[in-house]
């Protein structure tokens, strides 16, 4: 997910699909980004009586490989992010204060090859199609099941009820389509985190392995903490919608970083190019969102990586457990070790994806579609 698992909340039309495609701290910066875009060429191809918009599966494919592609340029970093994250399961405490990007970098370099940091991205690819699938299919039940049985029909258009199912159908399709798809971003994280010593030859030694070892169950380490993470990022997503639907704005002004950032931006300097403007202010977004979930993004890959490899337990207590003991152990700075190289691959991310997104759109909009 991320956070590869990674979702916020979904919305309606083309920005549903592509909510859905991606995953995380970059993915909340870009769909924003995105979505800007998306809402100034509507607004620019209407006024030349042209329609902008692609089919359903022309969506949901552009933006998967957009996403994709933006995850495997940034998978060094987002390695680099798990190994350090990790690092605090380790005895040796002395060996936390050397560490280093560039300390790391040259070791992943010098000792297991350059290659290797795009160890577990064939699983965060692979893991970007049923996620997607899933998100898109169990929104679509969940919106029809919340209008229906909250008596919502005569009240569609309505800010507060729009809201409201986008809001809970969209945390509720996320924690879904984690839960289906949450083995394989356990996988992803126990192969990255691999250093010298391979455990895990493979995707599928990895299953089966985890399995023999650790029973079917233990492919669904720190799931809750998953949940958490997304629940996060669902009130965050929640809280920019209120500013865009002009609801609940005290809650959502402290949260909505994009939004004021680009309106301030604009304010002082309206002649800058709105696409520069939209990158920035969707990569800070992403920033914010990122620190504010990163400790539970922490915890929940600590937890998938209990008892793996035949170690020992570290963390026994669950998930308000593990944060004590990493309070305790390493401080409130262990929360946020690896913050910097995630930090580092928001504005590549969310530049790339746009890029790819956009590209891609132009492609597909000329195969005829029936969706």
């Amino acid at each position: 997910m991320n956070m590869e698992a990674r979702v916020g909340v979904v919305v309606e039309g083309g920005q549903r699909a592509l909510n859905s495609a991606h995953g995380a701290v970059v993915d909340a910066g870009a769909r924003k980004f995105l979505q800007q875009q998306q809402q100034q060429q509507h607004e620019h191809s209407s006024k030349q009586g042209l329609n902008p918009q692609i089919g359903t599966v022309q969506q949901l494919l552009a933006g998967g490989i957009a996403g994709a592609f933006s995850k495997t340029c940034t998978a060094p970093l987002a390695r680099l992010t798990i190994l350090f994250q990790v690092q605090g399961m380790q005895s040796d405490v002395s060996a936390l204060s050397k560490a280093s990007i560039w300390r790391e970098a040259s070791r992943i370099i010098n000792e297991e090859g350059f290659k290797a940091f795009w160890k577990g991205n064939l699983v965060t690819i692979a893991h970007r199609l049923p996620y997607t699938a899933v998100n898109f299919y169990a929104y679509e039940r969940y919106k029809s099941f919340l209008q229906s049985t909250l008596c919502m029909e005569n009240q569609r258009g309505k800010a507060g009820a729009d809201l409201g199912v986008h809001f809970v159908g969209g945390g509720l399709a996320g924690m879904t389509a984690a839960s289906a798809t949450y083995p394989l971003d356990l996988v992803r994280t126990r192969l990255a985190a691999q250093r010298n010593t391979i455990y895990y030859r493979g995707i599928w030694h990895a299953f089966h392995t985890i399995c023999r070892e650790e029973g079917f169950f233990g492919l669904y380490k720190g799931l809750g903490a998953t949940l958490l993470f997304l629940i996060s990022l669902s009130l965050i997503a929640a809280a920019m919608q209120c500013v865009m639907q002009g609801v609940g704005p005290s809650i959502a002004i402290s949260f909505s970083v994009y939004e004021s950032l680009r309106s301030y931006w604009q304010l002082q300097r309206p002649d800058d190019s709105t696409i520069l403007v939209s990158l920035a202010c969707g990569s800070l977004s992403g920033i914010a969102s990122s620190t504010a979930t990163f400790p539970i993004d922490l915890v929940r890959r600590r937890m998938q990586l209990e008892g793996a490899a035949g170690r020992a337990r570290v963390y026994k207590t669950g998930l308000a457990g593990t944060f004590r003991h990493i309070i305790h152990s390493e401080g409130l700075r262990g929360l946020y070790r690896g913050i910097l190289p995630e930090y580092y691959k928001v504005v590549p991310g969310v530049g790339i994806v746009f890029m790819t997104y956009e590209t891609l759109k132009m492609l597909l909009s000329s195969i005829p579609t029936g969706y």
